[in-house]
């Protein structure tokens, strides 16, 4: 059974393979918007005690 590929897929393999360079882009993107770093304890419990209780039914006006 052969694993199916798609031409993006195939696309950007090959492309990545020609511009090597490109891979420390990614990295950046990646860290830029996926890895965070660990928070403190501290800041984590001033996030949980700033925030506001939703309500039940958030569109009621009561």
């Amino acid at each position: 059974m052969a694993l199916y590929e798609s031409e993006h897929t195939k696309f950007m393999r090959e492309w990545m393979e020609k511009h090597p360079e490109e891979k420390v882009e990614q990295q950046k993107g990646r860290a830029l918007w996926w890895d965070k770093p660990p928070q403190a304890l501290d800041a984590m419990k001033e996030t949980a005690a700033a925030t506001v209780p939703s309500k039940p039914y958030y569109y009621d006006a009561n």
